[in-house]
């Protein structure tokens, strides 16, 4: 085991390395560069160009220099715990992320709490019961959930909440508490805000996740080993959570690979329609202004936590299933 996490760790080095290095190249595909963006906003609001501020932010960001010289001053200051300056919001670009990670984390790992504890059970259920009343109600709202896009089922609902309660589903915080610094009030505040963007974001995760769940299931209840265990009265529950259902989970653990990467950057368009301060629409509008630091440094630390969740996906598949190995053997 020792050799495989040495050897796994490498492989994410280099893996992280490469990405870094397309990501750097891809944001700045488009032509222009952030200075551009903010000239044009400049002229649209009816200001001047100032030529001598505009040099002076060429220089003290480097757009001066090539490409390369960027980006290896970029992983260098990284390196040092320093990712650069925001060249929109003007600040650290550790502090901007900063601000919004606990809010993210904190809504992401409840939505994922939410899907699995609400999707493994029923997806057993529909196995266990299949074509049955219950089976034909979750198949129908698997496949709602799957084909509603989160972002529209977050229109409909701030729309009905608003005409028929007068509520307003937007932001994880009311107003008092929005712009304070973090307190055991705003926390109380966010608890009471979060039901609705969990349930708006996990329906397309719970519903997959069930889907996924019922298939692999059932294909392990028709296997010969079930059909002996039974044949032998082997009590069914005994039957059911020993093996079948432990081999029909490994693809829902291997989704905590994809997981990790979006506790950290929140359902993008939903937080954008709901207005949820996540590091999600943090990233979309560094990419949208060119913010070439801002944008990088968001997509290396989702690089980097889709690599460990990977990792921590294929830890946990060995341990629950015992047909899997570390090397593979001759």
């Amino acid at each position: 085991m020792l050799f495989y996490t040495i050897r796994r760790l490498v492989y994410m080095v280099v893996l992280l390395w490469a990405i870094s290095v397309i990501g750097f190249i891809i944001i700045e595909l488009p032509p222009g560069s952030y200075l551009n963006v903010y000239m044009a906003q400049l002229r649209a609001r009816g200001g001047s160009v100032n030529k001598a501020l505009v040099a002076s932010l060429r220089k003290q960001y480097d757009l001066d220099s090539p490409q390369y010289v960027r980006y290896f001053k970029w992983v260098w200051k990284g390196l040092h715990g320093n990712l650069g300056m925001s060249l929109q919001k003007q600040r650290p670009v550790l502090d901007l992320i900063a601000e919004r990670l606990p809010a993210t984390i904190m809504l992401s790992l409840s939505t994922m709490f939410f899907v699995y504890v609400v999707a493994v059970p029923i997806g057993i259920h529909s196995a266990t019961h299949q074509y049955s009343g219950g089976d034909y109600f979750f198949t129908f709202f698997g496949f709602a959930g799957l084909a509603i896009p989160n972002f529209l089922l977050a229109l409909v609902l701030m729309f009905l909440f608003y005409k028929y309660f007068g509520v307003s589903l937007t932001g994880l915080f009311s107003s008092q508490y929005a712009a304070a610094a973090w307190s055991m009030g705003k926390f109380m505040d966010m608890l009471a805000h979060l039901p609705i963007p969990i349930i708006v974001i996990g329906t397309a995760g719970t519903a997959g996740l069930i889907r996924v769940m019922r298939g692999c299931l059932l294909d392990e209840l028709k296997k010969q080993y079930v059909i002996t265990a039974r044949a032998k009265g082997v009590a069914e529950r005994l039957l059911l959570f020993k093996y079948p259902v432990r081999l029909a989970i490994n693809p829902v653990i291997s989704t905590i690979g994809w997981e990790l990467p979006a506790i950290f950057s929140g359902a993008v368009i939903t937080s954008i329609v709901l207005s949820l301060p996540t590091v999600g629409e943090l990233m979309y509008t560094a990419l949208r202004s060119q913010d070439m630091y801002l944008a990088s440094s968001c997509l290396i630390i989702l690089a980097a936590l889709t690599l460990i969740g990977t990792f921590i996906s294929d830890l946990l598949l060995v341990w629950i299933d015992p047909r899997i190995h570390y090397e593979k053997k001759g």
